[in-house]
């Protein structure tokens, strides 16, 4: 009896967790489907009929020979400033994560504190003052202007402090000291092998929330050829008659949209497809204390 009680106590625990995971594939099945139709056949069909392998062709034929250079061009921006930025990260926020959780100095304490405040602060609330910095030294429409905020990631120091603080035996860092490493030499030889893990975990983070980032680029860059993919699609957006009549035809129509967002959403993919295991480990590292 008490097995069947439990049993329909969970059922509004799986409710929920269908309509959460419907909220979030339903958008995905539609963006897959839509290039394999017209943009006529988008507007009168069932979202989810499914049009011809010819309509899928046909988008990605047109969408490339009308944008392709622009899309390439889009991409290889957004390569640039995520790799630059999740290689800063990871310089930045590895020591910084250690040094908060094994070291002991004055104001660890305040510093830690201010780290989780900026972690749970919006993004968007820091664009305005990292603009008047960068235009102060000068690097508003450079690369740098983006690469340099994006690799301040507290919740990076975060994720490796807990890491550092619930897993890594002290004794283990005493011992290395002991046997004559220095400070550097503990972290090189010692700790940052153990971190694979949550380095991959900080890396895929990092990386997703940088490729995703549109409000920084779209204030600090001024030209479209610096756009990254994110900033890219919405200008591409605003020069589409089926978002903005004002603007007369254009070749490029909401199937050639989509096409032009699954290109957007296919690195973050392939990413977490080859960094799955990693990142399964990553979460599990501090899971436990030894």
């Amino acid at each position: 009896m008490s097995g069947f009680r439990a049993h329909w106590v969970r059922l509004p625990i799986y409710a929920i967790l269908i309509v959460a995971t419907g909220f979030f594939f339903v958008p995905i099945v539609w963006l897959l489907l839509a290039p394999t139709k017209t943009d006529h056949q988008l507007l009168v069909d069932n979202p989810f009929s499914i049009g011809s392998f010819h309509g899928l062709a046909t988008s990605w034929r047109l969408m490339f020979d009308y944008q392709g250079s622009t899309l390439v061009t889009w991409l290889k921006n957004s390569a640039i400033y995520s790799f630059g930025a999740v290689v800063l990260a990871l310089v930045c926020a590895i020591p910084a994560g250690y040094g908060l959780a094994l070291t002991q100095f004055i104001g660890r304490k305040a510093l830690l504190g201010i780290t989780l405040v900026v972690m749970i602060m919006p993004a968007t609330a820091l664009v305005l003052p990292l603009f008047l910095e960068a235009n102060a030294v000068h690097l508003v429409g450079t690369v740098w202007s983006v690469i340099l905020p994006l690799s301040f990631f507290p919740f990076g120091v975060y994720l490796v402090y807990i890491f550092y603080s619930s897993t890594i035996p002290k004794d283990l860092l005493a011992a290395a000291r002991i046997d004559g490493c220095g400070e550097w030499d503990v972290f090189r030889r010692i700790a940052l092998p153990l971190a694979r893990p949550v380095v991959a975990l900080v890396a895929f983070f990092a990386f997703t929330a940088d490729w995703n980032n549109f409000f920084l680029p779209f204030v600090m860059l001024p030209n479209n050829n610096q756009y990254p993919l994110t900033v890219g699609l919405q200008d591409l957006l605003s020069s589409t008659p089926a978002f903005n009549p004002g603007i007369g035809s254009s070749a490029i129509l909401r199937p050639e949209l989509a096409v032009a967002v699954i290109v957007a959403c296919a690195p973050v993919l392939i990413v977490f497809l080859f960094a799955q295991r990693s990142l399964v480990s990553g979460l599990l590292a501090g899971a436990t204390k030894e």
